[in-house]
């Protein structure tokens, strides 16, 4: 349930486990569209892209391979995803719980939703990550922001910001600068959730510990606004030029990769509203509260649909999930998705593993040597659970037989 290269733990267990590895795309994703070119189309060919259609599908798939492949009949099946992909293997334990025998559901945040937990979480964590980086960092990003909406005031204000930011495309007005502001905020978002403590290249190529990297140049907040805006160029230039390749900076873009975002879009737009705010004190953003209304007005307008904020909860249970058994969720702390996760206890089966110097499902990336020994702790927690899985399947199957 997750990009099969990125996942690295599956291969390293899978030998030890004895396990076949099977990676299930999801419907509107890659090549799995269901009407071909006309699948985007409209709302009417978008109406099938919804998280319990693609567990369906995931049952469907496995009754298939149970049935096809010599001796997986009664084989027990551990359903694993990182992200989107940990929020539907723990989905799919809850509603499917004949068809797999647990789930790791790693950097899930299945209660990201509704106020399940407040909207400034997630923001909250990604400042935190900054703030320990690097001395005055998080305090320099905050500052940046009405240092560019000073230099917006003008038009030589702009020619200068485009200049100093290298920007592929110079600023033109208002509606620009609003979206440079986002692409920057973005970017410190995407450094906290790929933190990791190694060369990688999950969004973008990075060194390892990024933030720590950017935060050099970002250790005197009281500089004047030219200044502190070069710094912020040299800062946002680890994260989209660390290879040296590019000539000037692309708004339009956060990562080099398509990691299919037409559609999860849509999906944003119709089940899974996650509401976001910052107020600018417990966080390094402009101040910027959720607001449904619009967000609902901005879905109608790009898909022709309006959210259902409340849905998510209906459908998987919220904080009411106690029933349910054989889930882990694994957070890394780094992680700003970590807030709208499980990261304690619920019951003796549904246990939580939080990874202190982790960010965004490390436990799922392939062994490194680099790796912190907490992510290592995890990883043989979570091989431990499995194993104790598959012991209970094999002694219930013997008592039917």
């Amino acid at each position: 349930m997750n990009t099969g290269r990125k996942m690295g733990f599956m291969w390293d267990v899978a030998e030890e486990l004895k396990a076949m590895l099977v990676f299930a795309e999801h419907r509107y994703y890659g090549e799995s569209l269901p009407f071909g070119n006309n699948s985007f189309k409209d709302s009417r060919h978008l109406n099938y892209l919804t998280s319990e259609q693609a567990l369906a599908d995931f049952a469907m798939l496995i009754k298939h391979l149970k049935r096809t492949i010599p001796g997986a009949k009664n084989q027990p099946v551990i359903a694993i995803g990182g992200s989107y992909g940990g929020m539907l293997a723990a989905w799919f334990r809850m509603k499917y719980p004949h068809m797999v025998v647990g789930a790791l559901a790693a950097s899930a945040p299945i209660w990201q939703f509704g106020n399940l937990v407040s909207c400034g979480v997630f923001m909250e964590i990604v400042t935190t990550d900054f703030k320990k980086s690097g001395p005055n960092c998080s305090e320099s990003i905050r500052r940046s922001w009405d240092a560019i909406n000073r230099y917006s005031r003008t038009g030589a204000g702009l020619r200068w910001l485009s200049e100093a930011l290298h920007l592929c495309t110079p600023l033109t007005n208002t509606q620009d600068v609003q979206h440079l502001k986002v692409w920057i905020s973005e970017t410190w978002i995407n450094m906290a959730m790929v933190d990791y403590p190694y060369e990688s290249d999950f969004l973008q190529p990075l060194p390892p510990w990024p933030i720590k990297v950017v935060c050099q140049y970002l250790r005197n907040p009281n500089v004047p606004d030219a200044q502190l805006l070069q710094n912020i160029f040299q800062a946002l230039n680890v994260y989209y030029n660390y290879s040296g390749q590019a000539s000037c900076l692309n708004v339009s873009e956060t990562t080099t990769s398509s990691l299919g975002i037409q559609g999860w879009s849509y999906q944003a737009c119709t089940e899974m509203v996650m509401p976001f705010c910052t107020n600018g004190i417990d966080d390094m953003f402009e101040p910027h509260s959720w607001n449904l209304r619009e967000f609902s007005d901005d879905c109608f307008k790009q898909w022709g649909v309006r959210p259902r904020p409340a849905w998510i909860i209906t459908t998987y249970g919220g904080k009411n999930i106690s029933a349910h058994t054989n889930i882990i969720f694994s957070n890394g702390e780094l992680d700003p998705w970590s807030g709208g996760g499980v990261t304690k206890d619920i019951t003796d089966t549904l246990v939580a593993i939080t990874i202190p110097e982790g960010a965004h499902h490390l436990d799922l990336r392939a062994r490194n040597a680099f790796d912190p020994t907490a992510v290592l702790l995890a990883r043989s927690l979570e091989v431990r659970h499995m194993k104790q899985w598959i012991k209970d399947y094999y002694a219930n199957l013997r008592k039917k037989h």
